[in-house]
């Protein structure tokens, strides 16, 4: 394996998706980067149940890219770009769209990771590979808080 990131997106308080992402970067030796919304998500934002709510709104629109605060210096320099977010609507966050229209990814390995109680990755993986032409895009996989470092290793062994 060639140089590696792992980029996440984690809006909840609990950061669920920040720890699995930390955990695979340990693991990985990769770096690690953070996707900060430019306006943080608020609580009353993440209420799924709200049709009114700021993800729901984003969510419903295919063509809503929030913005991104700061960005990866160099992305010229990993050849696998992990992905990872919580699972919105049976596919990835909006703001993991504007990340992958940001850079370049022609020539890298990406894979998406996702995490969710029980919510599947869905079409994610066929979002991000329309994003990101030019890459080898797995299809990824889904995984629990609670995954080992062990586990996630051995995943990650194959890309």
């Amino acid at each position: 394996m060639g140089k590696t990131l792992v980029a996440f997106f984690s809006a909840s308080a609990g950061k669920v998706t920040a720890k699995v992402a930390g955990k695979l970067a340990n693991v990985t030796g990769a770096d690690l980067y953070e996707i900060v919304p430019q306006e943080p998500y608020t609580k009353a934002d993440l209420n799924w149940m709200d049709k009114g709510s700021r993800s729901s709104v984003e969510m419903a629109d295919r063509a809503c890219r929030p913005a991104i605060a700061g960005g990866v210096s160099d992305m010229g320099q990993y050849d696998v770009v992990f992905i990872g977010f919580p699972v919105w609507w049976y596919r990835e966050p909006s703001i993991i769209d504007t990340f992958m229209e940001a850079y370049d990814f022609t020539g890298k390995t990406v894979v998406p990771f996702a995490t969710s109680g029980s919510s599947g990755i869905g079409d994610s993986y066929k979002n991000i590979q329309e994003l990101a032409p030019g890459a080898k895009v797995f299809e990824g996989q889904r995984f629990a808080a609670s995954v080992s470092e062990d586990k996630l290793a051995a995943w990650a062994e194959q890309f």
